[in-house]
């Protein structure tokens, strides 16, 4: 849950005395007072984004804020000499690695600027939405680029780590360092009740798939004689792709109505700035700041710098996978901690090294007497991008792959159907009392560090790579059954 989501919504669980005696004295509501309801909040949305009767922000002084909105925008100039290095082969993969990965940085920062200053132009809720949209830019443009290249199974496993670093290594850290110096820090309470229920139902949805196929396996392989007898086949492959794009619309529609329901929640008055009484002092006073001050950038100038940020970073992003591709080519690295958790690390390496630099900053102001005040509320929002992630990304590029003929599925690997539900089940556990400590961060960071370690020695389910190719699986298990390894077969 982000902060200024969060600060910015106000839900109740039901009316207070002086709204049941308005809501009495003017009548039961009717669809003529509902659709004036949705009115008035669509002229409230156009009239806040072209900001009516407030101060316009000009051009020139929107490309100022947006050059001196980071430091870190001085690594800008590797964008140009990553994209030489990638098409010229005097640079090796390790420097043309370097060069994308700090080419990155700005650009996920430039990200996080303009949510944060798109979000005074659309509200608490769509602002919100773009923010956390726009934090799972890298990922989900890996996972596209992953499947433009078929490489479906390397793609699912990515999937999982990506959702796997969002619940438990970055919150993790999160909580360890955010309530160092606080006894506890504070969640908004109905918004985890309702990620609860959002992440276990996206989560759980992979347990359907992976169970239908162990129900039909007898652990057959398509191999010698027992090829003829095996499940694995086109035939339960296309049963299974049928199954995974049902669920995947089911999950996508799951998604826009939760997003509904944040945008307009029921109740009269609950659309309003958010002053719940059981929400955060915090919340409430960064709900007031961030009402009364004015953005920085234009609308107009923010979008098409978000556009153009967007379109360097799907290139730059694509540089960066073909460069780290020879680490798991060069053997030593299963493909699965490859997937689980070295991509997902990448694809977060930019915000993990603004991380540090804050951090060594926070170290360097603490020595000198010069500490940050605690913050009482907790930096949930990495679950909200792993709850979009496995809700709305991963059924998109189930329903991309349908698209483009790519035979993407919802059939996981047990093994890792198994790690993401454990992690549901611990951070729902973590935040059930809508607090938390440095102590459950701890909890949280060991977790994942269990799961990379066990990761390491695990080498994926066999039946499953035949069902997680391009090419038809009889094809593949025709050159198994004449001897052809599963490897070379796949190739």
């Amino acid at each position: 849950m982000s902060e200024t989501g969060i600060a910015l919504r106000r839900i109740s669980n039901g009316r207070s005395a002086g709204d049941e005696e308005e809501g009495l004295a003017s009548g039961p509501s009717t669809p003529g007072s509902s659709q004036m309801k949705l009115e008035r909040r669509d002229t409230n949305l156009a009239q806040r984004f072209l900001r009516k009767g407030k101060r316009k922000i000009g051009v020139k002084e929107s490309l100022v804020a947006i050059a001196f909105s980071s430091w870190l925008n001085l690594l800008l100039v590797f964008i140009p000499i990553a994209w030489v290095a990638h098409f010229n082969s005097k640079f090796s993969d390790t420097v043309t690695f370097i060069l994308c990965f700090l080419s990155i940085v700005p650009l996920e920062k430039l990200f996080d600027y303009g949510g944060e200053q798109m979000a005074f132009y659309l509200g608490a809720d769509l602002g919100d939405l773009l923010v956390v949209t726009l934090n799972n830019t890298v990922e989900a443009t890996l996972a596209i680029i992953l499947l433009k290249k078929c490489e479906l199974k390397l793609l699912q496993s990515t999937i999982i780590g990506v959702v796997l670093l969002h619940l438990l290594l970055i919150p993790g850290v999160a909580f360890v360092t955010g309530g160092a110096r606080v006894m506890e820090q504070d969640l908004h309470p109905h918004l985890t009740q309702l990620n609860h229920t959002l992440l276990t139902i996206g989560v759980m949805t992979l347990l359907l798939p992976a169970a239908f196929f162990a129900a039909l396996d007898r652990g057959l392989l398509p191999t010698g004689a027992d090829a003829a007898e095996s499940v694995v086949d086109d035939t339960v492959r296309g049963v299974l792709l049928q199954m995974s794009r049902g669920l995947a619309v089911i999950l996508l529609a799951v998604y826009v109505c939760s997003r509904v329901f944040l945008h307009n929640p029921p109740g009269k008055g609950n659309s309003e700035l958010a002053q719940h009484k059981l929400a955060p002092l915090e919340l409430k006073e960064r709900a007031k700041e961030f009402e009364e001050n004015d953005p920085e950038v234009n609308q107009w100038v923010c979008l098409g710098m978000l556009a153009v940020t967007i379109a360097i970073m799907a290139a730059t992003a694509e540089w960066l996978v073909d460069s780290i591709d020879f680490v798991n080519k060069a053997g030593g690295v299963q493909q699965e901690w490859f997937g689980l958790i070295l991509l997902p690390m990448v694809s977060f390496s930019g915000d993990g090294f603004i991380a540090i630099m804050f951090f060594i900053r926070s170290c360097i102001q603490y020595f000198r007497g010069q500490p940050y005040p605690p913050a009482t509320l907790a930096n949930a929002r990495p679950i909200d991008l792993s709850i979009q992630f496995i809700m709305f990304w991963m059924p998109f590029i189930v329903l991309l792959g349908w698209w483009s003929g790519r035979p993407m599925s919802l059939l996981f690997d047990l093994f890792e159907v198994a790690l993401i539900i454990s992690s549901c089940f611990i951070v729902n556990y973590v935040t059930a009392d809508s607090k938390t400590n440095w102590a459950e961060g701890f909890a949280m960071l060991a977790f994942y560090v269990m799961i990379a370690l066990c990761s390491w020695f695990y080498k994926g389910q066999e039946q499953l790579l035949y069902l997680v190719q391009c090419k038809s699986v009889a094809e593949v298990v025709a050159k198994v059954a004449s001897g052809v390894s599963l490897d070379a077969a796949t190739e």
